[in-house]
């Protein structure tokens, strides 16, 4: 039974790959008055692109992602653009146009220059071609440098797409996409979108449908399966059920992907702005550990238990969560956030929706060290070190990605420290934000007072008046500290982070108990910025084209 499912899932035997013609469509030219895309929506640079190539002689279309967008009447991110010029021909045409990738070359036109700039992808037309009939190597991209040299249609032993540069006509190159949505060709000039494989009447009743063999189409990239969660969280679209079944059974072919690719892939999946509702796609599909939802077994299917999900830093996290609401309130905050920030047009870095991922489990290692003893900020350090080789290790590939991730954790016992020169000096930090970003989402799920966050607030954005206020109210609150003879007693009601339990978030100023510290002086509150505010750009959610 098990090696009639390997067969299966590579390929072999009775469910060998189908022929090229099963999948191709037939082209259907959809005028405005029926796809109701708004010409205001198109972004005047992929216009001057589309433009350019046609007015080279070449067939040259805005594709995927962005036509769907705006048929859903929201305005694209990014724009694409497919054309039969060759990558050579495209960048003859533009002043300042780059040839990129191995995998599938295509051009990067860009417009602009610095933070500002804005970049065209422009795509060759390419063949559908049968995997049978391509290249075979052992590796994967990284071990089979030397095999793929030169070569343009390469498949490893999975099945698993690795070279795919044989040009081809249009019609073809829709067959080659992966969902029916996604393979909608639109003509700005002309206002006419070409649907080989019937994607507009599937985007008008939500539904998200595979080109072809679904089985096929996973083999050939099972990365496929993390977009479909994806698509289905952002659009709100529901699988069709040919599409959604072997997506369990297919979940073993994320083994052979790289996993610097599933690291990218998992953090792109969290930072396209529907975080929560991707989680709970993975969980609806089996593709996280735990049971398995009842709508994702099949009709009369026992009830079953998915020992390891396709990302195992998620599958630890979420496990970690289940039975410890202080730890789930964080996280759900978290992803909360991130998808607020996206939504309102904000940036977003892995590096703060990571640390708010892995805190806990750093907190705990570090309460653990300092019950023994240790020191605290080298007992820190150490537990940043065990979770970074327990979950993290080198798989990133990014040094500033775990450098920032560090930084935000270690700056946390810093803010306890409100006398001397330390609140100046932190200010000033390049990370200073994001660090106390983190430190009101602990603050807002009841993890430190509200009052340290907010007097980190104040004193940030205070005058040098108010700073030397601030200071003087925290060095009172500490001197109130009981004399010797009490054992080090606090003050009723007076409680630092490092005591602060879940209730510390409703907690008085101790001030207001017994005796009155010297106030800050009195002004108008200024807007909290929202958490992660200074975070760095989110990668660029790339729609398959």
């Amino acid at each position: 039974m098990i090696k009639r499912l390997i067969n299966r899932l590579l390929g072999k035997g009775s469910a060998a790959a189908p022929t090229a013609g099963t999948a191709i469509g037939r082209r259907v030219e959809v005028l405005q008055s029926e796809h109701g895309i708004d010409p205001g929506l198109v972004d005047e640079r992929a216009l001057k692109v589309v433009a350019t190539l046609q007015e080279a002689g070449h067939q040259a279309y805005i594709v995927g992602g962005a036509v769907r967008d705006m048929m859903l009447g929201l305005r694209p991110k990014d724009f694409d653009v497919a054309s039969d010029a060759t990558p050579e021909q495209v960048k003859a045409l533009f002043r300042r146009a780059f040839i990129i990738g191995r995998r599938f070359r295509i051009v990067h036109v860009v417009f602009g220059r610095g933070r500002d700039h804005e970049v065209i992808e422009v795509s060759t037309f390419r063949a559908y071609l049968d995997a049978a009939a391509a290249e075979q190597v052992d590796g994967n991209e990284k071990t089979s440098r030397a095999e793929l040299h030169g070569k343009t249609h390469v498949v490893d032993a999975s099945g698993r797409v690795l070279r795919d540069n044989v040009w081809g006509p249009q019609i073809e190159d829709a067959a080659r996409r992966d969902f029916t949505v996604n393979a909608l060709y639109y003509d700005p000039r002309t206002q006419i979108v070409v649907d080989y494989h019937g994607g507009i009447a599937d985007a008008k009743k939500r539904l998200l449908r595979m080109i072809g063999d679904p089985l096929t189409r996973y083999r050939e990239d099972p990365v496929r399966i993390v977009r479909v969660v994806r698509f289905a969280a952002k659009l709100g679209f529901e699988l069709e059920p040919k599409t959604r079944a072997p997506l369990r059974e297919c979940a073993i072919l994320l083994e052979a992907v790289p996993i610097s690719r599933l690291f990218d892939e998992m953090i792109k999946l969290l930072q396209t702005g529907h975080a929560r509702a991707s989680i709970e796609q993975l969980r609806r599909h089996g593709l996280l550990a735990g049971v398995l939802p009842a709508e994702g077994r099949g009709r009369g299917a026992k009830p079953g238990v998915v020992a390891q999900g396709i990302f195992p830093l998620l599958d630890a996290v979420l496990a970690d969560a289940e039975g410890n609401p202080a730890r789930a309130a964080f996280i759900d905050a978290a992803l909360a956030d991130t998808d607020r920030r996206v939504a309102e047009d904000k940036s977003v870095a892995p590096s703060f929706l990571l640390s708010c991922l892995l805190w806990h489990e750093v907190l705990a290692g570090w309460q653990r060290r300092k019950a023994k003893g240790e020191p605290p900020f080298p007992a820190l350090q150490e537990a940043v070190d065990a979770v970074f080789d327990a979950r993290i290790g080198d798989i990133s590939g990014r040094g500033k990605l775990g450098a920032d991730m560090r930084e935000i954790w270690m700056m946390q016992p810093r803010f306890e420290r409100r006398t001397g020169s330390t609140p100046a000096s932190l200010v000033e930090q390049p990370r200073f934000r994001a660090g106390f970003d983190f430190l009101r989402l602990r603050a807002d799920t009841g993890e430190v007072p509200v009052e340290l966050a907010e007097w980190w607030e104040d004193y940030s954005l205070g005058t040098d008046e108010e700073r030397r206020a601030l200071l003087e109210q925290a060095r009172e609150q500490h001197v109130r500290r009981v004399p010797a003879g009490r054992g080090g007693e606090r003050v009723r009601g007076e409680r630092t982070a490092a005591t602060a339990a879940p209730a510390a978030a409703g907690a008085a100023d101790p001030a207001e108990e017994g005796g009155e510290a010297p106030a800050a002086k009195k002004r108008r509150r200024r807007r909290r910025r929202p958490a992660g505010d200074t975070a760095a750009p989110a990668p660029a959610e790339a729609d398959e084209g």
